[in-house]
């Protein structure tokens, strides 16, 4: 079970906490400005007093905010926080004009707000808070005008929900592209990065309790053999039966690693060197059978009390394993077993390619169909005998079928390069729908007003802020120029809805940049070789895809590259891992120095190193990279060109892997330390 660490979980909840301080302070703000500025009117001391007690909980709230996420409460404070706040925009609401003055959308506004920050079953209780208190506003504040309440809790309800279903995809996405960056991708264990980390929380858990922690090392015999005699694919094969039998002897807190190349680390939390010992004999045993390998463990605390200690020692005993055992390569019947055996994994939790930008472009035309089927509701209970009754259902008919067609066409969208005009003109379409309902409904302080302004706040978290930003400044226009040309709307109400709903836009869109922010630093960690920074197979097998697509479109060449590092296992058990991993580094760094900078540099794992050439004689570039290698270490390379040897990554990798294989001789296997 993979967990993260309590100081990453701890900064999570001092953010969300500032987050929900910070937006309820926005309604205290609006309403101690709209206070002031109608002094003369009743209930004013009072309000201002409100929105005092409202500022200075908010203060509060931000201030406390990494000592309340210490505490196993910090959830219940948040939510505690939240009522304050749906308790003084009622108060606010009541001594005011009621749901339909201009403090009318303080609580649903605060709703939409806390539905970006807070977690989902939480939400469903704030969701309540916000019920109540918009109730109790409508049953002693003013009367409102028909059917308002049901128009803006409706509204405001669906877009509160596609917020907190927007965050909730991101979220998704977040976890699932951290999984991605922890996981190797080939055995299914963690990867070098996902252990290091897992280790470090182990230890500090281990240090707190006082209890054990075991660190199991192991390297399979002679892998080295297995690929030069059999090849890359039958090696991989071979790894990936390794990791899932090392998987399938965990209990449900151990975990286990791939370090690179054919090297292997188990954890075990609470286990002591004397049961060390019986795990060890059993993994053994249980890799006898394709995969034999040497180990080596160490126990915290009695081996060392740091990860750095507990490597040295589990890895001396290790290479003490190797001297005292004869170690014999797997026979290709062994090898040819381990692939017989590797059993399809259960879907990963995978990141699928424009998967936020398919719901980005989904979310707006389900803003549009919710908005309309609100409106229509309205049109058909309340005003059934209103004047302009056809001209408004013919608007929102038209909102539906837009909307409709953006939700169905959302996934050829997210692949298309029409895809920003015509959500541009969708959205153009829609604001103007909405501002043509308001003026047909009689100003934008009636109960279809709410749709100029309402979808903003989603625009801004799921759209990038350059293309969602001057939309937000037309519909804000739009808003604008409809109340001051259709009704009688105050200037306070057009003030207060504009600026409150400008400050619901601004959180979204910090909230989608900090969510994208984390994205992109995801992306970039489950798809780089954390040793050496060039690609992982992941990373490399999704460029090679999208070059080989572009090399197809243009005309341009393309050939794919297979370096094999000769004696590197020599290098290994002579000198240690450490001596390894630096020359690793320096291959990768040597490789995309001499190559051009829109060439592709991946490492499969262990020595094994691949480029996908765009541009120049791929054979002469091989030449050179085996020269220019030579200053450290002895290099075979096999080179595949695209069209002429193979049409994908599999058959290019298997023509470069046999040529690969072709140039090795016994003499040139060496590593210049």
């Amino acid at each position: 079970m993979k967990r993260h660490s309590l100081g990453t979980v701890q900064r999570s909840r001092r953010q969300s906490l500032r987050a929900s301080a910070a937006y309820g302070a926005v309604p205290a703000v609006l309403g101690m400005a709209y206070s002031i500025g109608t002094w003369d009117d009743p209930y004013r001391l009072p309000m201002l007093l409100v929105t005092a007690v409202m500022v200075a909980f908010a203060m509060l709230g931000w201030v406390a905010a990494g000592r309340i996420a210490r505490t196993r409460w910090w959830i219940w404070i948040q939510l505690s926080a939240a009522a304050v706040n749906m308790a003084g925009s009622a108060a606010l609401g009541i001594l005011d004009s009621g749901v339909a003055g201009p403090l009318g959308t303080f609580i649903p506004l605060s709703v939409v707000l806390l539905a970006i920050v807070t977690p989902p079953r939480a939400f469903l209780v704030t969701a309540g808070l916000g019920l109540s208190a918009y109730t109790s506003v409508m049953v002693l504040g003013d009367p409102p005008p028909a059917g308002y309440p049901l128009v803006h809790g409706l509204a405001f309800a669906c877009v509160a929900f596609l917020c907190l279903r927007h965050s909730a995809v991101l979220a998704s996405l977040r976890r699932r592209l951290a999984d991605s960056s922890r996981t190797d991708p080939l055995t299914g264990c963690l990867n070098r990065r996902g252990f290091d980390e897992r280790m470090a929380a182990e230890l500090a858990d281990a240090e707190r309790g006082g209890k054990p922690v075991t660190l199991v090392l192991l390297d399979l015999d002679h892998f080295k053999e297995v690929n030069d005699t059999l090849g890359h694919r039958a090696g991989d094969e071979l790894l990936a039966w390794t990791g899932q039998e090392l998987r399938a002897d965990l209990r449900t807190h151990d975990a286990v690693g791939r370090q690179g190349g054919d090297e292997f680390a188990m954890l075990l939390p609470g286990t002591d060197a004397a049961d060390a010992e019986g795990v060890v004999e059993r993994l053994r045993e249980r890799l006898r059978v394709c995969s034999p390998a040497s180990l080596g463990s160490a126990t915290f605390p009695d081996d060392a009390r740091d990860l750095a200690g507990l490597l040295l020692v589990a890895d001396q005993r290790l290479y003490r394993d190797k001297a005292a055992r004869v170690r014999r390569a797997p026979s290709a019947e062994a090898v040819a077993g381990a692939r017989d055996g590797v059993r399809p994994s259960g879907p990963m939790a995978a990141v699928e390619a424009r998967e936020r930008r398919r719901h980005s472009i989904a979310d707006p035309g389900w803003m549009s169909i919710t908005q309309t089927v609100v409106a229509l509701v309205y049109v058909m209970l309340v005003a059934n005998d209103h004047v302009h009754r056809a001209g408004m259902v013919a608007l929102s008919l038209w909102g539906f079928g837009t909307g409709l067609a953006v939700v169905l066409g959302a996934d050829w969208l997210s692949r298309s390069r029409l895809a920003r005009p015509l959500m541009l003109a969708f959205a153009f379409s829609a604001f103007v729908s909405c501002a043509a309902i308001a003026t047909l409904d009689g100003g934008v302080d009636q109960p279809l007003g709410v749709g100029v302004l309402i979808s903003i706040p989603l625009l801004m978290l799921g759209m990038r802020p350059e293309v969602a930003g001057p939309l937000a400044l037309a519909a804000g226009g739009l808003y604008l120029l409809v109340g001051l040309r259709v009704g009688d709307a105050s200037g306070w109400y057009l003030t207060v809805q504009m600026l409150g709903t400008a400050a619901a836009a601004t959180a979204c869109a910090l909230q989608g940049r900090s969510a994208a922010r984390q994205r992109r630093m995801l992306t970039r960690l489950s798809r780089v070789d954390v040793l050496t920074d060039v690609l992982n197979r992941r990373g490399f097998a999704e460029r090679f895809a999208a070059e080989v697509a572009d090399s197809r479109r243009t005309g341009r060449g393309a050939a794919l590259l297979v370096l094999d590092l000769d004696g590197f296992k020599l290098l290994n058990d002579a000198q240690g891992h450490a001596a390894g991993d630096e020359l690793l580094k320096w291959v990768a760094m040597t490789l995309r120095s001499e190559v051009h900078p829109h060439d592709i540099v991946g490492r499969l794992g262990g020595d094994e190193f691949v480029v996908l050439l765009t541009d120049g004689d791929a054979f002469d570039v091989a030449d050179n990279l085996r020269t220019v290698l030579g200053a450290r270490t002895g290099a075979s390379i096999g080179v595949a060109v695209l069209d002429a040897d193979g049409e994908d990554f599999d058959g290019l990798y298997a023509v470069a892997d046999a040529r690969l294989y072709q140039q090795k001789k016994p003499a040139q296997r060496y590593v210049r330390s």
